[in-house]
């Protein structure tokens, strides 16, 4: 649902339609990602940062419930009382919340227990969407539930990458190394020659503007001025950082933060994550099982703090996400994401879009914080983004495991910089 709504037919009954169409392609999508699943799957939680599938699949129901049908549906009845605890995620102005950790601990509810919550709450949205403008007089009250429903739609989206990253951790964590699916295999190419792509000083515009969708995060747009600075055509592939371990990277404490050197200490990291060797050859985890690692794909689930070790071991650096927008608004949004059915980074052929979409996010040197004039919308829904603004740093471009219709130029994804179980990597950047 890139498109806005505003984009839509212009007869409400066609909006309405519209909405309701993408509404079901995005929930069935939800639900086609647990298919490969077995039934004892949907429960683990294999850390704090993992959720179990069916949490997701109760949670992003739970959206929809509680910022649309509950408000705006005349004597709505809840599904289940208890679910407004179990699956609010961290929206403190709803009410409490059980504990993020803890999630892995609930058996119950059962997995057709939510699957029947999911089409209860789909039910319900039909039935307000077929009859929205009998239901709800308020012309301010129908803009508003469409622009809810909008945002619920992203959001799930967000949790079909998640549902991915984490079933590849779950299944990293058994000893079997189960398969999630079968994948295609990806292509055998050599990526291209890393060139630097240059851009000069200047005043740029940076951030959201126009019509069509984005989280508020991403917005306002405003002027920003950038030193001439180069930034690399394609993503560090792993043969490229292959060299780094090789080198002694995790070994040197001179190109690490205090705060890398302290966790790749405690936590004992010698290779990205995922990464293992068999008889003296490297292996990566996938969501297809054990594979041969590909030297020529981007290097993923790399922490900020590889990341940057690995740029100053070459004497380069991570770019500014301003920086990156700049050079990635140059191109299609177009790459390896999810549909492309991999589910893996690729190597690239230094084709058109110079891989600053898809494959891997892209980790930058700027932390997350508000742009200049950003204000937090009123309401429990303000917490969507605005909270996060402290400690973690912002990865642009999407993954191998993103909705492509989802990723868009000024898209500001943030994690902490420890955070290694998504797909995240590296470009390269350099000032002139």
């Amino acid at each position: 649902m890139q498109q806005s709504l505003k984009t839509t037919p212009s007869s409400s009954d066609n909006k309405n339609l519209f909405v309701l169409a993408a509404y079901g392609r995005v929930r069935d999508e939800s639900e086609t990602i647990c298919k490969p699943l077995e039934i004892e799957d949907y429960g683990i939680q294999t850390m704090p940062d993992v959720s179990p599938p069916k949490w997701h699949l109760a949670h992003t129901s739970w959206f929809f419930e509680t910022f649309i049908l509950k408000p705006f549906v005349k004597d709505y009845v809840v599904f289940q009382a208890s679910y407004e605890y179990l699956f609010n995620s961290y929206y403190e102005q709803v009410g409490k919340f059980h504990p993020r950790p803890e999630r892995g601990l609930l058996s119950r509810p059962t997995v057709a227990e939510i699957y029947e919550y999911r089409q209860y709450v789909n039910d319900q949205i039909t039935s307000l969407m077929l009859n929205l403008d009998q239901k709800i007089s308020d012309l301010k009250d129908r803009d508003e539930i469409l622009r809810r429903i909008e945002i619920g739609l992203h959001h799930e989206q967000q949790h079909q990458e998640l549902m991915l990253t984490d079933i590849k951790h779950i299944f990293a964590n058994n000893p079997l190394k189960p398969v999630y699916r079968d994948l295609k295999l990806t292509p055998q190419s050599k990526s291209g020659s890393l060139n630097w792509i240059k851009h000069p000083a200047g005043i740029y515009e940076i951030g959201h503007k126009g019509k069509t969708y984005a989280f508020d995060n991403e917005s306002p747009n405003h002027k920003v001025y950038l030193e001439p600075f180069q930034i690399a055509s394609r993503l560090t592939t792993n043969e490229e950082f292959l060299k780094f371990i090789d080198a002694g990277g995790y070994e040197n404490p001179a190109y690490w933060l205090s705060d890398g050197w302290k966790t790749v200490q405690t936590q004992q990291w010698q290779q990205p994550f995922y990464w293992f060797k068999e008889n003296n050859e490297w292996y990566e985890m996938t969501l297809a099982g054990k594979r041969p690692l590909d030297l020529s794909a981007p290097v993923s689930h790399v922490s900020f703090y590889e990341a940057n070790a690995y740029a100053n071991w070459l004497a380069k650096r991570l770019p500014t996400e301003q920086e990156w927008e700049v050079a990635a608004r140059q191109f299609e949004v177009a790459g390896n994401f999810r549909e492309q059915g991999y589910l893996q980074p690729v190597a690239t052929n230094q084709d058109e879009n110079n891989q600053f979409y898809g494959d891997a996010w892209e980790w930058t040197q700027s932390s997350y914080s508000p742009y200049p004039g950003y204000k937090a919308a009123s309401g429990a829904l303000g917490e969507y983004n605005g909270k996060f603004m402290s400690s973690q740093f912002v990865l642009r471009g999407g993954s191998c495991v993103t909705p492509q219709n989802h990723i868009r130029t000024s898209y500001r994804n943030f994690f902490y910089p420890g955070d290694r179980w998504q797909y995240s990597g590296i470009r390269l950047a350099e000032t002139l």
